[in-house]
């Protein structure tokens, strides 16, 4: 049979020695021969079982793990709960993604981050938010208004549209551009555009969310983005002062 030399077998795996060394040291993989002056020799079979345990650690086995696999457990088991571990990381890393895509949407509107308004508006209870909606909504409204909403754990162009809305009223403001001008003219037809791809025509509905989108406590018991007064006021007024003016596109 033949033997080879822990440095042997590192340079035949792509293994470090040190790392061999370890297996040995937690009775994970120990030399067929060990001389007395501490010198670790490997048979074969030791490198065929090495060459398993490199198999198993691309899995994402702790040692721990990989060392039942090879005494105690079978192999399917520990797939089994590896396969359950990386679906629950999988979740976790679903969510961290929103959370991220909540963090930049805000940034693009901000440019700066709030961490008061930002905190409750990742971490929200979800039961909680739930039984918010219950107070305000039908079931049947919440599926209509959530399956359009758009959300700023999303990074699609529904939610760039408003977006980018909002960042046009916030110029305006700055500006002091009046709510009767042309700039804001437009800006009022394209929120009634994009308010009619939510609400596909429910008046009723539509001015139903908007009462309770105009004010904080609401917005916040539904964890939607908490808009500045100033910014609904002048978007309202700009609405209103096109649908005085513009009778051929005022809504029924």
């Amino acid at each position: 049979m033949n033997y080879y030399s822990t440095g042997e077998v590192a340079q035949k795996l792509e293994i470090s020695v040190r790392t061999i060394r370890y297996y040995d040291q937690i009775d994970l993989l120990k030399p067929s021969l060990k001389k007395d002056n501490g010198k670790r020799f490997y048979n074969d079979h030791d490198i065929l079982t090495l060459e398993k345990i490199t198999i198993l650690k691309t899995l994402n086995l702790s040692l721990e793990d990989i060392k039942k696999v090879m005494t105690e457990v079978t192999i399917e088991q520990i797939l089994t709960a590896n396969r359950r571990l990386l679906k629950e990381k999988m979740t976790d890393l679903e969510k961290s993604v929103l959370h991220t895509n909540t963090l930049l949407n805000i940034l693009k509107i901000e440019e700066e981050l709030d961490w008061e308004q930002l905190i409750p508006l990742v971490r929200k209870d979800k039961e909680e938010k739930q039984n918010s909606w219950d107070t305000y909504f039908t079931e049947e409204e919440q599926e209509m208004v959530k399956a359009k909403l758009p959300k700023m754990e999303r990074d699609d162009k529904q939610i760039k549209k408003w977006i980018n809305l909002i960042k046009r009223i916030e110029i305006c403001l700055e500006r002091e551009i009046d709510s009767s001008s042309e700039e804001a003219q437009i800006l009022a037809e394209d929120t009634i555009i994009l308010t009619d791809e939510i609400f596909g025509g429910n008046r009723e509905l539509e001015e139903k969310f908007w009462n309770v989108r105009k004010s904080p406590k609401g917005s916040e018991a539904l964890n939607l983005y908490p808009i500045r007064d100033e910014v609904m006021q002048f978007l309202e007024e700009s609405i209103q002062y096109f649908e005085n003016n513009s009778p051929e596109t005022k809504r029924p």
